[in-house]
């Protein structure tokens, strides 16, 4: 599946709630299925810088595509992280690198989080971009 076709996914599943409050515990219920990461990977190389809630982003390149794991201690952002996973992970550096994610508008996120959550899901893309962009160099 690509990630536009996830991105519309992700849409048409947010677009089943209509109460903002039923949006929040369908991201919260995301955040729980997120399979954790181990304590020993709960280290400060692997922390995204500039989220309020400490997240963890571990990267795994492997045939040609890099999927992420990641884990949070706040469920809303584990669950904002575990949106960010399903949709780019088991996809090519290059294709992480292009993505436009336009999903997080659509679904009226940047209007619906805080200043300090809408700038900690930047922060999460930005870093699982970078990975990306550091595969994609290493491999071509």
């Amino acid at each position: 599946m690509s990630i536009e076709e996830k991105q519309q996914d992700i849409v048409e599943e947010f677009s089943m709630f209509e109460d903002w409050m039923d949006k929040y515990e369908y991201i919260i219920s995301i955040g729980k299925e997120l399979p954790s990461i181990e304590d020993n990977q709960k280290v400060e190389d692997n922390l995204v810088k500039g989220c309020q809630s400490q997240v963890w982003l571990i990267s795994n390149f492997e045939d040609g595509q890099l999927n992420f794991k990641a884990d949070s201690d706040a469920m809303i952002t584990k669950g904002l992280i575990g949106l960010l996973v399903r949709v780019l992970s088991g996809h090519s550096p290059k294709e992480i690198m292009n993505a436009e994610l336009h999903f997080i508008d659509e679904i009226g996120l940047k209007e619906h989080l805080s200043p300090n959550r809408a700038n900690g899901l930047a922060a999460m893309v930005k870093k699982m971009k970078t990975y990306s962009i550091a595969y994609n160099a290493i491999n071509n």
